[in-house]
């Protein structure tokens, strides 16, 4: 339209409008705002600022600054169109009925529930005359009512209408409908207040049929970062069934198996799609060519990404390219509907053997039933032969954080030892192994593995570290094997490594002259001189890039025009930069000057690893000229193609650090590695003493080689070892082993 008709015409202001609603309600609201500026600017210059089209676009911009929490905003434009359209519509047109149902929102989410009241009453006599009660705008007034009801404690009122608006949705809708499900949600809530929580989870589970449901609708058509939108749609309703399930934890409502297939539905949604889509596009040639095409463009993505924002080129176009073919590879990919299929948790519990269990951890805001200001954090059990999965509460985030603070990810080794301490420094304050293990025990008296996946943060430690009362650490006590969703006991990693016996080793690193600016870190050289001999040895192929060879561009040829190699072990700095958000506002001076991968809102920029000549990048964020700046950051790292590899070891410091985002975990390098394609990952999580490190590795990779022990038996033995050489945890728990 724009090519044919030019932006200042109607239909083209229309379309934007249609974009600005589909991002509203993908929950986009920043993208919606600003679609909708430029719509309502066009037809404010072409038809006038009281034109009924133009009012529309004022209208919806208004709705999205409310979303976004600007009230002052949303309130005058809203007052605005009414005044307008009252004018020239006069007040029994439904686009007067629109503006005091935007209005009458607006005074709810304020808490002024008897004026909303006022507004939706008379907006609803307005669209029952124009629509009839059966229309799907006038059961959204209905449903509102209802709603500032039940906030009134009128519970009788706000059942009656709730269950009115249900049914006729259904007849209307149908029971695959977002507004049946919101029915479903509304209804729930209620009863939950109400205390009649046997009508509860019948609602509950209903709904969490639904949500997978419309989820793995979207997963064909919408993007990965689009689909993060759509998935924060439906936090809300998990939470509220979480917390729904701890306050009934002793009443058999079956909620503990909604929660399971839910955990195992949603963790790492996201990561699991861009996997399966990733893997099953390599597998058929007729998707190859679009695949390496998209591959392109991300690649470009990560180029512009590591530049500051005044000097990229081309990025909106090249964004804009990527969503669309990423869309259409979900779309055609042949076999991704079948690997994207739902699991069960009674699929689950299938592949338990006796002596085995699996958990999944789960964090939560907790409602009670309204929000609260708590996050708990509880644990999924499911055991062989259980008729059913079940729910331990374990602690509230508040008493994590404090003995968190300053150990996970940092380098003081006094704090790292006592938080792995079997007792915490103040008596008051519960230890790690009294906040997560210890309400589990009576569950896993018979049990040798536990097959975990963590939530929250719990990414943050080493939970075989754990030091119980008796002098023991957990890992000694059983066998802890750590999952990003107990979903790859069903479906596990289907990657194929390289048969070839090669690897790939960089350490010693020299990341410019000047050594005082990144540190030169000797002993890396020493431990990649070690391992080269360990796997000769084992009769092992390896090339070792070291001093200024070890360069971004040679590590990102791994796998193209061949196999990744079946070791990559890469020894040197790894960087990890909290959301930049909260550190501006009270940060003074030109923060925005800083590196973009400091400061960008991209979790997989602010995550990497530093590799030779990183230097100028590093102080200035300035690219050397004709050449890569030696920032690998996961960004780009997830652009690679290393299905060939058994084993990453990124031997540096942080690398098991990121963002924490919701159901899908670390936003950093282990997840740009999982994308990448790797079997296993051996990462840090805190600045690790390198000469200590030097040792964990060299005996790695004796027991895994020279002793032909599997990976996870020789990381094991391994910290075993190191366990009995350093009392403190600092030394030896570090490193984690991710599959």
């Amino acid at each position: 339209r724009e090519k044919i008709t030019g932006k200042l015409d109607p239909e083209y202001a229309w379309n934007l409008i249609y974009l600005s609603n589909l991002y509203y309600e993908m929950g986009n609201y920043e993208k919606a705002i600003a679609f909708n500026l430029e719509a309502t600017n066009i037809q404010g210059k072409i038809l006038g600022k009281e034109h009924p089209d133009y009012l529309w676009g004022l209208n919806n911009l208004a709705n999205s600054y409310w979303k976004t929490g600007d009230f002052y905003k949303a309130e005058f434009l809203h007052l605005e169109a009414k005044a307008i359209r009252e004018r020239i519509l006069g007040k029994e047109h439904a686009d007067y009925a629109a503006s005091l149902t935007c209005l009458a929102n607006l005074n709810y989410s304020r808490g002024n529930y008897s004026k909303a009241e006022t507004l939706y009453l008379e907006a609803k006599v307005i669209r029952g005359k124009v629509f009839g009660t059966q229309h799907p705008e006038y059961l959204w007034i209905q449903n509102s009512l209802a709603n500032i009801y039940c906030k009134q404690g009128k519970y009788t009122e706000a059942e009656s209408l709730f269950l009115e608006v249900k049914a006729v949705r259904e007849k209307v809708l149908g029971n695959e409908h977002p507004d049946y499900g919101a029915s479903l949600n509304d209804l729930a809530n209620l009863y939950f207040e109400m205390g009649k929580y046997d009508q509860v989870a019948p609602l509950f589970e209903q709904l969490a049929v639904l949500n997978r449901y419309l989820m793995t609708k979207a997963v064909q058509h919408l993007s990965e970062r689009e689909l993060n939108y759509y998935l924060a749609a439906f936090a809300t309703s998990q939470d509220q069934f979480f917390s729904y399930a701890q306050i009934t934890a002793r009443n058999k409502f079956h909620s503990a198996e909604i929660c399971f297939d839910n955990s195992l539905f949603y963790k790492g949604f996201l990561l699991n799609a861009v996997c399966q889509i990733k893997r099953l596009a390599m597998a058929g040639t007729e998707c190859t060519e679009k695949l390496n095409l998209l591959k392109f463009y991300e690649r470009g993505l990560a180029t512009e990404y590591a530049k500051p924002i005044a000097e990229r080129k081309g990025i909106v176009e090249l964004e804009e390219q990527a969503i669309a073919l990423g869309k259409d590879l979900a779309r055609t990919v042949k076999g991704y509907r079948e690997a994207m299929r739902q699991v069960k948790w009674q699929e689950v519990q299938s592949t338990l053997r006796s002596g085995e269990v699996a958990i999944e951890f789960i964090n939560y805001t907790f409602y009670r039933p309204k929000v609260t200001d708590s996050t708990m954090y509880a644990a999924l059990v499911v055991r062989p032969g259980d008729v059913a999965p079940q729910l331990v509460l374990l602690f509230e985030e508040k008493e994590l954080t404090p003995i968190l603070s300053g150990a996970a990810g940092g380098s003081n080794f006094l704090k790292i030892n006592a938080l792995y301490a079997s007792k915490a420094d103040d008596s008051k304050t519960k230890s790690l192994y009294e906040l997560i293990w210890q309400p589990l025990e009576p569950l896993l008296t018979d049990s040798k593995t536990v097959y975990f996946a963590p939530s929250g943060l719990l990414h943050r430690l080493n939970m075989s570290a754990i030091a119980i009362r008796d002098g023991q650490v957990y890992g000694q006590k059983r066998q802890l094997v750590v999952l990003g969703s107990t979903r790859q006991l069903v479906a596990p990693n289907t990657s194929n490594p390289n048969s070839s016996n090669d690897g790939y080793l960089a350490g010693g690193i020299r990341y410019d002259i000047d050594s005082t600016v990144l540190d030169y870190l000797p002993a890396t050289a020493i431990e990649v001189r070690e391992i080269g001999q360990i796997l000769r040895k084992a009769g092992l192929q390896s090339k070792s890039d070291t001093g200024f060879y070890a360069t971004e561009e040679s590590f990102r040829q791994l796998g193209v025009g061949s196999p990744s190699p079946r070791i990559i072990h890469l020894a040197t700095h790894g960087y990890f930069f909290p959301d930049p958000g909260k550190k501006e506002q009270r940060a003074g001076g030109d923060f925005r000057q800083e590196p973009v991968f400091k400061i960008s809102e991209q979790p997989m920029i602010r995550s990497g690893l530093i590799l030779a000549g990183a230097k100028q990048a590093w102080l200035t964020g300035k690219h050397p000229t004709g050449q890569e700046d030696g920032i690998l950051t996961a960004y780009e790292i997830s652009q690679m193609d290393i299905s060939g590899t058994e084993l990453v070891v990124l031997s540096a410091c942080e690398t098991g650090l990121g963002d924490i985002i919701g159901n899908e975990g670390v936003y950093g390098l282990q997840r740009a590695f999982k994308i990448a394609g790797a079997k296993y990952l051996i990462m840090s999580l805190w600045k690790v003493d390198d000469q200590s490190t030097r040792e964990f590795m060299t005996s790695f990779y004796r027991h895994w080689l020279a002793d032909k022990q599997d990976v996870p038996h020789a990381f094991r033995i391994t910290q075993q070892e190191m366990r009995a050489k350093y009392s403190g945890a600092y030394d030896w728990a570090g490193f984690v082993l991710i599959e």
